[in-house]
């Protein structure tokens, strides 16, 4: 919660977002609206995610920080920061213009992603940074970037975007609104496609430039079967089927073997597989110490707990949920999405009572006779089921202090005596943290280390500091596709906290 929106991306390397994997309409969203519909009685803030700029600034500026704002803010580690300036220094001398003074911000999100903001802002995510395991994957990535600043690919997409609204507003006009609807549905698969073709026109240029700069030109292939691994692996996390290789016709991004094949196609031009530099050590020894996953300020995740040590407050999801930290809201799924939950918070007047805000309508499906006021750790609440479709939901409203009330949602197929037994504990275990308890949260963080003799993809994954599928997470950081020995010597990114 108050992390980055993870929709903001402006092109590039967002394959696949958790959002998605998650499913989260999560019947929330299609069978109990969560957020205010139409005119309520009661009206409800959600508070701002991201900090305000203050001061004179420039519209590039100002949108350059708004940029950085929406992503966690600017991540400061010098040694990283020097490394992937000194990429960036080597593709803008190798691009179609060597004098164009481009910047790269590391941006303090765990999202694997990259953009670019015309003429010369380019962004990567330590999320990224810490998936990648040599310098030419991360020179793939931002020569990527500069492929679409280069093609004018934002002012084109504005373009068409313009293009496609006026047609289907002037076919809704001149012809009847079903054949406006239809019209729309072609130009939104007219923009899909566009958008694809840019990508892939993108990794294109990318690879030219990265290859002239010295590069491995088939890091870019290996970074996009990196993250077509990523998808999979955080799909089948959230109990999700991933097929990569289907398309979708209203994808912005080519499919991932789709994209892997054409940037190996590319990259033959260029050489052999081996051509260019990789500096692979210089790179990992750069990242040594990265944060990886949640930073702890945003809230930290802890197998089934969620500790928020700035916002003061932890709970614990019932046992075999998958928890993940979204912009606004803590989501969590459990076998195959079945069963899901989702908190969040709200801004409510003191003086509105947390009976009547239960009953005002932001949830659909509200069953009057189970509101039952409570007291959670010394915190006044109310709790209720709901029913819509073929999903169940257990409901409570906790006021934590002042104007500040949280919001837990339980959604679930079949709400039997068990199931309102676990959900009831799980908000139950909601309360204020300690002070040992923030002292003790602490960020997850990249370490590198060398493969003694006798060393295994087993064995160095069990000093992973993941719950989750640990020897599943080292293969993936390392680039690793199967298990066994190590070769002794070679060095290895681990997570610990």
């Amino acid at each position: 919660m108050s992390r980055l929106p993870r929709n903001s991306a402006v092109s590039g390397w967002r394959l696949f977002g958790l959002g998605a994997a998650l499913g989260l309409a999560l019947a929330l969203g299609a069978c109990a609206e969560v957020e205010e519909q139409g005119d309520k009685p009661i009206q409800v803030e959600i508070p701002a995610a991201a900090p305000r700029t203050l001061g004179v600034e420039t519209p590039a500026s100002a949108e350059n920080q708004k940029m950085i704002a929406l992503f966690g803010g600017e991540y400061h580690d010098p040694a990283a920061q020097q490394f992937v300036n000194g990429i960036l220094l080597k593709l803008a001398k190798a691009g179609d213009n060597p004098e164009q003074p481009y910047q790269v911000t590391i941006l303090n999100s765990p999202v694997v992603n990259a953009f670019a903001m015309a003429p010369d802002h380019i962004y990567v995510t330590r999320g990224l940074l810490a998936l990648a395991n040599d310098a030419s994957e991360v020179a793939a990535v931002m020569a990527h970037e500069i492929g679409h600043i280069t093609a004018r690919h934002a002012v084109l997409r504005e373009e068409e975007e313009k293009r496609a609204a006026l047609i289907s507003q002037a076919a809704a006009v001149i012809e009847s609104r079903q054949k406006g609807q239809e019209v729309e549905a072609v130009e939104r698969r007219t923009l899909a496609s566009f958008s694809r073709q840019q990508e892939l026109e993108a990794d294109e240029i990318g690879i030219r430039v990265m290859a002239k700069a010295g590069y491995d030109p088939y890091a870019a292939a290996r970074f996009l079967t990196t993250l077509g691994r990523d998808s999979a692996l955080r799909s089948s996390l959230f109990g999700q089927g991933s097929d990569v290789s289907k398309p979708d016709l209203l994808a912005t991004h080519p499919s991932t073997p789709e994209r892997v094949e054409r940037a190996r196609q590319v990259a033959q031009e260029y050489g052999p597989p081996g051509t260019g530099i990789t500096d692979r050590i210089a790179y990992l020894a750069a990242i040594d110490g990265i944060m990886y996953g949640d930073d702890p300020s945003d809230g930290s995740i802890r197998g089934t707990t969620f500790i928020h040590p700035r916002l003061g407050f932890l709970f614990t999801a019932p046992d075999g949920f998958v928890l993940e930290n979204s912009a606004q809201a803590v989501l969590g799924v459990k076998a195959g999405g079945r069963e899901a939950l989702r908190l969040d918070s709200v801004r409510l007047e003191p003086s509105v009572t947390l009976e009547s805000y239960i009953s005002s309508g932001w949830i659909d499906g509200l069953l009057p006779s189970t509101v039952e006021t409570l007291t959670v750790n010394g915190m006044p609440a109310v709790m209720a089921n709901a029913r819509a479709g073929e999903w169940n939901f257990q409901v409570a409203v906790i006021r934590f202090q002042g104007d500040q009330v949280y919001r837990l949602i339980f959604a679930i197929r079949s709400l039997d005596a068990d199931a309102e037994k676990r959900f009831r504990a799980s908000i139950e275990s909601f309360r204020r943290t300690t002070p040992d308890e923030v002292q003790d949260v602490k960020p997850l963080r990249i370490v590198i280390v060398t493969a003694q003799s006798g060393d295994t993809v087993e064995s160095l994954s069990n000093k992973m500091a993941v719950a989750d599928h640990p020897l599943e997470h080292f293969e993936l950081i390392n680039g690793l596709t199967s298990a066994g020995p190590l070769p002794a010597g070679e060095h290895y990114k681990i997570v610990t906290d």
